[in-house]
């Protein structure tokens, strides 16, 4: 990227960014100031903050308090408080900030693209944009953790499962990953933990796409893992000094190529290792699938299947493997089950596979999926069908062939196997042909100095084949004479597809749109959203995301940019990144952000990594000791370990604060190599630390870094700064505090910040050159895209803007206030097992429910499947407690809205009192049953000691807004001895 460019970036982010400040009145010539015309209500604030002004008055009147100011001086640590207001600007209207956004977007240039490279131009289905993308009943809901109100995401999962399954070859799949890259350096860790032997090295096709080869790498670097890049034509399994572990293949390849690797895929499986195949789903319609010719592993992204470019994101991977292989499979996994009335149910298979529960033992950190975009994928499957899908498939083979014949009778030499993509040998014309093809406003891909790629997609057409031939000039025929295009087939005669896909019923029920709406919306009524009721989920923030900051996601302008165009054609995504990061950077008091994490774990793998090169390029590679605190969520020592580091656990007090003396002694006894503490702020038990400061001071006295979770940053955000009271690293889930949707458990973001020091190891990029200062030192790249999820990035954009910096801060005051407010309401009825110095909580709190298995038999999940008859999803179960309910009401939640949910827990505590009086029996009761469904209590003989009105309705409001739970309790010990990750015969579903 040019200085230049730089330069008018800069200029033109200032106008925008200033674009929002309303323009003094301008003084009339006689020296009077005009009279300022009102503009339009900067009125959001009060949209997504759910209390009314009274209301809050009223809330505050219960906790004892005058004023919101009042109540935040008594839970906020005056040590860490933020002595001025944030310098974000004033608040924008919704139609003032969508203006805005749509003039920064218009900077953005839209060529058509042909770059490849794992990234196609494709149409997303109406019926699936307008029913899935742009509905708030699928994109407001949670991960699927209770299953019974979560049937209809986690059927589509299941589909999309059997989907990849299908196309691959393969046996068992996950339900998404982060993307392509990601999956392969998945790949890679589950090959290297499956391993036996002591060999050390990952073997990488030369012809993979570059951005995954760079992933890999920068993932290999901390285990020590050798990563060799190869031709496999080449290669010998036979060095004593870099056994073999696992291999990485292309297929096609990034070139187009397509190559039979029968013959190194045996060999690969006689030296000991495994074989990753990352493979194209759509030419796998035509092409023998990566199972067949002996693949251990598949990988690959779904981006294709109806979802748009975006900049690079956010795209769902996938990951098939063998069913041998099903316990060490990374991500997360639908099996099939069945429920308490004996009938088939869904639910999250093998979780103790997972980083949440194995912690620092687990092989990955991935907490999330891409559940929206896999569901989409998934849903293009099921629209399309096997002969749907085929036919897509063999109009883009057709075209490439024709373009393949006539640039030969041009005189040019094209590659002899493809399916997409083309590889052009065009010697010293690349220069002149891709600035033909930037003049008419195309993009192609430079191979090396002397060829060109073309990729070719669902979107296609002969015109743009007629013009992709235009930027050819003919060859002059004594030079090169143009050469008969070549007989066989452009796919080796061993390689065409011979075996069926996609022939369970559900990828041909549905052909005509009124069917296929039908089911999008039987499936959707299935899960409880935020469209739904309040979602009090601790540590998650499910807030308002509003309409009007979902809106762009979809516009063409963010849409339709493939991620390795010309920088210069993305000057209003370069806008939008460099504005959120100086935003970012306000709220933070970071000095650098990198927005390419594309998840909340990615993010504190990112964080940890800078803090390793940090360390290294001061000579002090040796430190590689991370503190952790015992209540700390899985991803932190999972995160760690991939860093390289050993975890070493800091007890937390009786108050569930960090131990200070603890973390003393553990500093004191590693300090020659501690790296770093990870510490989550407010704690994970719901309350600001009063010690952080010396927390971190104690670390920094040791050398080591500081990393904070950002996962409670909702609590701080105009109140406190990392980045001020200690913090060198702070990762930022934007899916939490700056409303991105969680999506059913994806997508996500999880930026990171990070102190002047470490500005200089932010994440870089193989394909694309993100920084003009030449005296970085990134670290790789962590995500497949430069900016991560680029496209959805305009929704915390939207967010902030429309806030201003009094309206995100009284957000936060508001989460805090309306969590106090519960804790004040149920604290008579459920002990508040944390409170912070002055008896207060801080955006959430944990309900200490252990006494009742005691008094009652009744267990958490007992109380959990009974509020979801009351119309709720369940708070946060059993962490960072085993036996405890952490609930976050979050700012968007309105006075009525807590009061229902008070309501719905306090009747629940007397329904408890009924058992431990003795009313009602201890093993047949109304939360031992819950949930109670429709065809629970729609039977001939009811034999349970209580009505089915109070099963059904316990609530005015249940009467008048039931949501009913798909199924009943789901045996989940049933479905991990009985896994099933395919989708069931169709008349099984029929019971869901």
């Amino acid at each position: 990227m040019s200085s230049a460019f730089y330069r008018d970036l800069q200029s033109a982010s200032e106008i925008e960014s200033n674009g929002n400040i309303a323009a003094e009145p301008a003084p009339a010539k006689n020296g009077k100031a005009r009279t300022a015309l009102p503009d339009l209500p900067a009125d959001f604030e009060t949209r997504h903050i759910g209390p009314r002004d009274a209301e809050i008055q009223q809330m505050l009147a219960l906790l004892g308090f005058e004023s919101l100011a009042h109540l935040i001086a008594q839970a906020v640590p005056a040590s860490i408080r933020l002595a001025r207001p944030l310098q974000i600007g004033k608040p924008r209207s919704e139609a003032q900030a969508l203006s805005n956004l749509k003039t920064i977007a218009s900077k953005n240039k839209i060529f058509r693209s042909f770059i490849g490279m794992g990234y196609a131009n494709c149409i997303t289905p109406p019926v699936i944009q307008r029913n899935i993308l742009e509905n708030p009943g699928w994109y407001t809901q949670y991960t699927p953790y209770q299953p019974e109100i979560a049937q209809g995401r986690l059927e589509a999962l299941l589909n999309f499962q059997t989907m990849v399954i299908d196309l691959t070859g393969l046996e068992i799949a996950n339900a998404s990953l982060l993307d392509e890259a990601t999956a392969a350096a998945e790949a890679m860790a589950m090959s290297y933990g499956l391993h036996k032997g002591k060999a050390n090295a990952f073997w990488v096709s030369e012809l993979c796409h570059p951005q995954t080869i760079d992933v890999v790498k920068t993932r290999a670097l901390p285990l020590g893992i050798e990563v060799i890049v190869g031709d496999h034509r080449t290669f010998e399994f036979n060095s004593p000094d870099s056994p073999i572990f696992g291999v990485l293949l292309q297929y096609p390849a990034t070139d187009g190529t397509i190559f039979d690797y029968q013959e190194f895929v045996n060999r690969a499986h006689a030296a000991g290792a495994l074989v990753t195949v990352a493979a194209d789903l759509v030419s796998l319609t035509l092409l023998k699938p990566p199972g067949e010719f002996g693949a251990d592993i598949a990988i690959g992204s779904t981006q294709r299947f109806g979802v748009p470019l975006g900049y690079g994101g956010p795209h769902a991977a996938y990951f098939a493997t063998k069913e041998a292989h099903k316990r060490q499979i990374p991500g997360r996994l639908v099996g099939v089950s069945k429920d308490a009335l004996g009938q088939p149910a869904l639910r999250l298979a093998l979780q103790t596979r997972e980083q949440h529960i194995r912690r620092d033992k687990a092989t990955s950190n991935i907490c999330t999926a891409q559940v929206l975009l896999a569901v989409i994928a998934g849903m293009y499957a099921v629209y399309h069908g096997a002969e749907g899908l085929k036919q897509i498939a063999d109009r883009i083979h057709t075209l490439t062939a024709h373009l393949a014949t006539q640039l030969q009778q041009q005189g040019y030499i094209v590659s002899e196997t493809f399916f997409d993509t083309l590889r052009i040998e065009v010697g010293s014309q690349q220069a002149v042909i891709f600035q033909n093809a930037i003049d008419h406003q195309i993009n192609l891909r430079k191979i090396g100095t002397d060829a060109i790629g073309i990729t070719l997609d669902e979107t296609t057409t002969p015109q743009d084949l007629t013009d992709l031939l235009a930027l050819f000039p003919p060859l002059s025929s004594s030079l090169h004479p143009p050469v008969c295009p070549s007989a066989h087939s452009p796919i080796p005669s061993s390689l065409p597809r011979t075996t069926p896909y996609l022939t369970h019923p559900v990828f041909s029920a549905y052909r005509s749109e009124t069917e296929m709406l039908r089911y999008l919306y039987r499936l959707q009524s299935k899960d409880l959203s935020l469209t739904t009721a309040m979602i009090p989920l601790g540590s998650c923030t499910m807030k308002l995301n509003a309409t009007s900051e979902m809106i762009p996601i979809t516009w063409a302008e963010f849409g339709q940019i493939h991620p390795f165009v010309p920088i210069d054609q993305t000057e209003g995504y370069q806008i939008m990144f460099r504005q959120l990061e100086q935003w970012l950077s306000e709220i933070t008091g970071f000095a650098g952000i990198s927005l390419q994490p594309n998840a909340g774990s990615q993010g504190e793998y990112t964080g940890l990594l800078v803090i390793r090169q940090y360390h290294e390029s001061r000579g002090e590679g040796h430190r590689k000791i991370c503190l952790i605190p015992e209540s700390a969520h899985g991803t932190n020592p999972a995160s760690a370990v991939m860093a390289g580091m050993k975890v070493v656990p800091i007890a937390c007090d009786s108050e569930g604060n960090i131990d200070i003396g603890d973390l003393r002694q553990k500093a004191e006894q590693h300090g020659e190599n501690l790296a770093a503490l990870m510490v989550t702020y407010p704690s994970t038990h719901g309350v600001f630390e009063e010690g952080i400061r010396e927390i971190c001071e104690i670390v920094h006295a040791h050398g080591g870094q500081v990393y904070m979770d950002g996962a409670n940053m909702n609590a701080q955000v105009g109140l406190c700064r990392p980045a001020d009271f200690g913090a060198d690293v702070c990762h930022l889930n934007l899916h939490k505090t700056f409303c991105i949707p969680h999506g059913g458990g994806g997508p996500g973001m999880g930026p990171i910040g990070v102190q002047t020091h470490l500005v200089p190891f932010l994440p870089g990029h193989a394909v694309v050159e993100m920084f003009s200062d030449s005296q970085r030192n990134p670290i790789g790249a962590v995500s497949a895209a430069p900016w991560g999820s680029g496209s959805i990035l305009p929704i915390s954009w939207m967010y902030i803007a429309m806030m201003g910096d009094r309206g995100l801060t009284q957000a936060t005051e508001v989460a805090i206030l309306n969590a106090n407010y519960i804790a004040k309401r149920l604290e008579g009825h459920y002990p508040v097992l944390y409170k912070g110095k002055n008896g207060l909580v801080a955006h959430e709190c944990i309900l200490d429910l252990r006494q009742f298995k005691k008094s009652a038999g009744i267990e958490v999940d007992d109380l959990a499947k009974r509020l979801i008859d009351y119309g709720f999803h369940p708070p946060t179960v059993s962490w960072p407690v085993a036996g405890t309910v952490m609930v976050e009401p979050t700012e968007s939640e309105s006075l009525q809205e807590l009061d229902r949910f008070c309501d719905a827990m306090i009747a629940i505590r007397e329904e408890i009192r009924e058992i431990e009086a003795g009313q009602v029996d201890r093993d047949n009761n109304l939360l031992k049953n819950a949930p109670h469904t429709a065809a629970a209590l729609l039977v001939d003989t009811w034999e349970r000691p209580y009505s089915r009105e109070r099963a059904a309705y316990p609530t005015a409001w249940t009467k008048a807004n039931k949501f009913w739970a798909a199924v009943a309790r789901i045996d989940n010990a049933y479905g991990d001895r009985n896994l099933v990750c395919s989708c069931l015969p169709m008349e099984a579903y029929q019971t869901l």
